[in-house]
């Protein structure tokens, strides 16, 4: 882009799907990967924040950067906002995904909610609702943050400079080893002004021996699932060649519903039409559909109108050489993690004796290790992982074992995070439950019943206001009550600091799935 052209208006899209189960035992359906702090440095921030975070800070004289769209699963919503509330200055759309259908059709819904709703003051530069999305997960790790944003300047530069709206632009990461895990994009010679290579082909995850022919060669390059690309682009190229997807996407788009919680909007597509779309991939369904080149051309004689893609389409890549990491397993977190003078990453209460090139992660107890050399080992409150740091991969079987058992290990930690605050279950048993309870300053519980237990509730901290049925309870520190089985209730928090309480369930089946809400600030079922 030149000084004299009018500034780019980028829309920031992360994609916050996923489990993350190779790094369960701290990253569960419940709270997933990218919400985690997994990287020790001075932001502590989640994976989430700091893809937000990066996207956010690629703004310059010629790159306008408009309100990012979050698109996550509706389960997760209030985890995403919460985690965007932290990052002052930040405006953003949550998209919510009934069901996980893979990145392209979530990109899809980005696109639509892009184009439809620009939401700009400004309309002395915006010509039209078409603006530039810079696509990320939210889950990968970059370590040299200058040199990501100079190679997303770039991908913008590439897209806005064709006025044909016909380009799309990825990040492709130097490879700094043999990796099998990973897609490769392979690149032409050649390199045009804004640092971009035309892609000549994609590659599927290699074998061992072709991973290293690939490092070889030079012009291979993992695939970071990063994109740039106009909203038009997206959408002309999905109806192209997937119509199928992009009209029952468009018909759950279209039968949307929209909810304001404060300063954020809720965008939920329709459940049914949603749910009915094809599961894929945004490789899969348009990019590498986007690539026919002939490695014989020079980056000058590759020009757009003479040897683009099927239909028109040209795809380019710049290159990224920032420490990525798409941090897939406990191997990826050691690789970027801070190291000792033996290799080890360490994290929370952790004493080691002659323990090398291994990760030991401790949330709460104290972890000691001795005598022994490439671990995983990571403690939470009720799991403990322990693994061969080359088989971390496979952390996955482990949780497919607790899927297949009914496990509650598998998605929920033993402290689990509320919209209005937490709870942890700090003991059970047959027939009882304990639970420690914080409500946040000005929140509440919905109003609900339970029909097979009884609670008990007792005020260690703070100010609790109660129904409880019929009556209404200002409850201070030390004082209790008790809700009989059956009986509509509801715990807030009156006051200007959190609420603490005990609470003591009892009864027949003391399971989360026992709650008939009739009343709820915060929109659950």
């Amino acid at each position: 882009m030149s000084k004299s052209s009018s500034a780019s208006l980028v829309t920031p899209v992360i994609l916050c799907g996923g489990s993350g189960s190779r790094l369960w035992p701290l990253s569960r359906s419940g709270f997933p990967k990218q919400f985690l702090v997994l990287i020790d440095d001075d932001s502590n921030q989640s994976l989430f924040q700091q893809a937000v975070t990066r996207i956010n800070a690629i703004g310059n004289t010629q790159i306008k950067i408009g309100p990012s769209i979050i698109v996550t699963n509706e389960e997760h919503r209030f985890l995403a906002l919460d985690q965007l509330r932290e990052l002052k200055g930040i405006e953003a759309t949550l998209l919510l995904e009934p069901v996980g259908r893979n990145t392209a059709p979530a990109l899809t819904l980005a696109a639509l909610q892009a184009s439809a709703n620009p939401s700009n003051n400004d309309k002395n530069w915006l010509t039209s609702a078409d603006p530039i999305l810079v696509i990320t997960p939210a889950d990968q790790a970059i370590q040299h943050q200058t040199t990501f944003v100079k190679a997303l300047q770039d991908c913008v530069s590439v897209v806005a400079g064709d006025i044909s709206k016909m380009t799309i632009a990825v990040l492709g990461v130097t490879p700094t080893a043999p990796e099998t895990g990973y897609g490769y994009i392979l690149r032409n010679a050649g390199r045009g002004k804004n640092n971009e290579f035309f892609v000549a082909k994609f590659v599927e995850k290699p074998d061992a021996k072709t991973a290293r022919a690939y490092l070889e060669d030079g012009n291979y390059l993992w695939n970071s699932g990063m994109f740039v690309m106009r909203a038009s682009t997206w959408l002309t190229a999905l109806a192209q060649f997937r119509p199928d997807m992009a009209k029952v996407t468009g018909m759950a788009w279209q039968s949307r519903s929209i909810e304001r919680l404060g300063e954020t909007t809720f965008v939920r597509p329709d459940k049914r039409y949603f749910t009915s779309t094809a599961s894929e991939s945004i490789d899969y369904a348009v990019i590498e559909k986007c690539v026919t080149r002939d490695l014989d051309h020079t980056i000058d004689e590759m020009c757009t109108d003479t040897l683009n893609g099927e239909d028109g389409f040209t795809l380019k890549m710049v290159e990224l050489d920032a420490g990525w990491s798409d941090l897939g397993a406990w191997q990826a977190v050691w690789q970027v993690g801070n190291k000792d003078t033996d290799a080890n990453v360490c994290a929370g209460d952790v004493f080691l004796s002659d323990v090398r090139n291994s990760l030991i992660h401790s949330t709460g107890r104290m972890v000691g290790a001795v005598g022994v050399h490439n671990l995983i080992v990571v403690e939470t409150a009720d799991a403990v992982l322990v693994a061969n740091r080359s088989e971390s991969q496979n952390v996955k079987h482990i949780v497919a074992q607790l899927d297949q058992k009914g496990r509650e290990e598998k998605n929920l930690h033993r402290k689990v995070l509320r919209p209005w605050g937490w709870f942890d279950s700090i003991d059970h048993g047959e027939r009882f439950k304990v639970k420690r309870i914080m409500v946040k300053p000005g929140a509440s519980l919905s109003l609900q019943m339970h029909h097979h237990r009884a609670e008990h509730w007792i005020v260690v901290k703070g100010i609790a206001e109660i129904h409880n049925g019929e009556q209404r309870l200002v409850l201070n520190e030390n004082q209790s009550t008790f809700i009989p089985q059956g009986q509509k209730h509801r715990l807030s928090n009156p006051g200007m600091d959190p609420l603490e309480i005990i609470e003591v369930q009892s009864g027949s089946y003391l399971g989360e799935d026992d709650i008939i809400r009739f009343d709820d600030f915060y929109g659950r079922e």
